[in-house]
């Protein structure tokens, strides 16, 4: 068990002494020098954007304008080999190591979906009936999924029962005996979840109304400000309309890859600039919309909203809010990373980010506000793609898996139907078939993990039963850093890089591997007191939620195996690793 000794000097108030400089608040108010005392931080404002791959911030950097992503990169502490340490590289996953700051053996959010053994089906991970999503309209409104992970759910309600861990969010509460306020907004259900903790409030878009929704567990009813924010109809506002270039195409860097033959027309949608909205009453209407700068341009718009009515930033206790943008990864599975709508969706939300800070800036203060940016996971290139570059890979899809693994069985043992689940990256056996048979789960695990590793496009297939004893690769490592007792499947598999492995339908590149390019995310924390600085030695995301415990002071969250970044915390504050070897990062 890894354990952390955490000594931050002087009490809570005088922990609180690092602040943020951005822009125009970046020299304080009139008046004021830059060697006067650093005022207190009144709000943590955690930022992550979905599938936002490390390299993409240095692709189109010299594309931003100055007030949002480079501002952060510039006047921040950047950790540019950031490398998430679990295997199945998912939104639930790295949105709950990132609150947690633990792996998804701890934490339990071992994937988007996994088989609840008790109830005899797959689950959507943030699922729960006894908190039904509360109304915003007085007539449903139902559209289209796409999301394959969302389609699994049976229910509607939503919660964090099913996350194992306390978050930073949460032991913060406690800290300051509830006066900091905890609130997480979301393109996506199960990242405003996630990150709001068991304590914190959620909201998410939702694409059946483009209405931002909560549910039961965190409210009995809206407070008035949702209700005359979801009253406006903005998401309704796009009827009609279509998501355009903002620049001449000669001026982008893949003004050429609008149109490869492997990106997705998604319902008329298109493959090409400009991509048609449809009109409210659309099924898809609102989907199309988080597949768009839009939908990243809402969710600030909704921040900005809350900010104000909730009062985040105006009194002595620290507030906490997590905006998590949810676009760049819907654009990144239809269109792939490196495709003109990746630029496109990537720099507009750049300007969205800009004039979020200006709007914590008018309202709180930059000069009292610590940020933290980061991402959920990376995304591969198309196969496809990599195809193009000489690379042998292919596509691989659950019933091939199923399929393989059931003859194998059949070869060794005689019996059929020994599958009854995959969906990636598990493989879950049949329990009754296999005790029908007289046979050891050990043993089928074993045979079918085996005839799984020599099929093409599979680096590994792990038994969970063989597990502990595998040599401690780093692919092994994060395979088990990914198993929960009770959660995890019978056999990992893994593909080879850059080979898809995800259902058949509209998604045409799918993240999830434990390879680099799913792995690597941007960290940087800005705040004064925090030097300008690029930091190259291997950090993980899990570190976000210990730093900023041990920047303020409070409890590690009760599950935590991160580090603190000692190069973010206040002076006087020291942070110690006495973790076992081989038990924590480094790999």
């Amino acid at each position: 068990m890894r354990k952390l000794l955490v000594q931050a000097a002087g009490a809570f108030g005088a922990v609180l002494l690092a602040c943020c400089g951005l822009g125009c608040g970046m020299d304080g108010p009139e008046g004021e020098s830059a060697n006067d005392p650093p005022r207190p931080v009144r709000l943590i404002l955690q930022i992550t954007v979905d599938g936002l791959r490390a390299d993409l911030l240095s692709r189109y950097g010299d594309r931003f304008g100055d007030g949002g992503f480079r501002a952060l990169m510039d006047r921040g502490t950047v950790y540019s080999n950031a490398h998430y340490q679990h295997a199945n590289t998912e939104t639930i996953v790295g949105h709950a190591t990132l609150a947690t700051g633990a792996f998804p053996s701890e934490h339990g959010m071992i994937g988007n979906v996994w088989f609840d053994r008790e109830a005899g089906e797959l689950v959507y991970n943030i699922e729960d009936p006894k908190y039904p999503l509360l109304p915003t309209r007085s007539e449903a409104v139902k559209g289209a999924q796409v999301d394959p992970a969302q389609r699994q759910a049976r229910t509607e309600g939503r919660s964090p029962r099913a996350l194992l861990a306390s978050t930073f969010g949460d032991e913060l509460l406690v800290h300051t005996a509830g006066r900091a306020k905890v609130f997480s907004v979301s393109g996506k259900d199960r990242s405003a979840v996630a990150m709001a903790g068991h304590g914190g409030k959620a909201f998410w878009y939702s694409t059946d109304s483009g209405d931002f929704v909560s549910s039961r567990y965190y409210y009995d009813a809206y407070p008035d400000w949702v209700r005359s924010w979801n009253a406006e109809r903005r998401a309704d506002a796009h009827s009609g309309g279509s998501w355009e270039l903002s620049r001449n195409p000669s001026t982008y860097l893949l003004g050429a890859r609008d149109d490869r033959p492997y990106e997705t027309d998604l319902k008329g949608y298109r493959r090409v600039f400009p991509h048609p909205f449809s009109e409210v009453g659309n099924p898809l209407f609102h989907t199309l919309l988080l597949v768009s700068p839009v939908g990243d341009t809402l969710t600030a718009q909704f921040a900005k909203a809350l900010i104000v009515a909730e009062g985040l930033g105006q009194d002595a206790a620290p507030d906490y809010l997590s905006v998590s943008f949810s676009s760049v990864d819907a654009v990144n599975h239809f269109f792939g990373p490196s495709s003109l709508e990746n630029e496109e969706v990537v720099t507009r939300l750049d300007r969205t980010l800009a004039d979020l800070l200006a709007f914590v800036d008018a309202h709180v203060g930059l000069d009292r506000t610590l940020i933290v940016l980061s991402a959920d996971h990376g995304m591969p290139e198309m196969p496809e793609a990599m195809a193009e570059q000489g690379l042998q890979v292919g596509r691989l899809y659950p019933e091939d898996i199923i399929q393989r693994a059931n003859e194998a069985a059949q070869r060794a043992f005689g019996v059929e139907g020994v599958s009854r689940f995959f969906f990636r990256p598990y493989l879950y056996l049949n329990d009754e078939t296999i005790e029908e048979a007289g046979l050891l789960r050990g043993e089928v695990e074993k045979v079918v993990a085996e005839s799984l590793t020599g099929m093409e496009g599979v680096a590994i297939a792990v038994a969970r039963s063989e597990l502990p004893t595998l040599a401690d690769t780093p692919v092994v490592r994060r395979i088990r850093r990914n198993t929960h007792p009770s959660r995890s499947g019978d056999v990992y598999v893994v593909q080879e890089p850059y080979w898809f492995l995800y259902e058949k339908g509209p998604v045409a590149a799918m993240h999830g591997s434990p390879w680099r390019y799913d792995t690597a995310v941007p960290i940087v924390f800005v705040g004064s007191g925090i030097e300008p600085r690029t930091i190259h030695r291997l950090v993980h995301p899990a570190d976000i939620a210990p730093t900023l415990s041990a920047f303020f002071g409070v409890k590690q969250p009760s599950s935590a195996e991160g580090m603190p970044l000692e190069e973010v915390l206040p002076d006087g504050s020291t942070a110690r690793d006495d973790r076992e070897s081989g038990s924590g990062g480094g790999s």
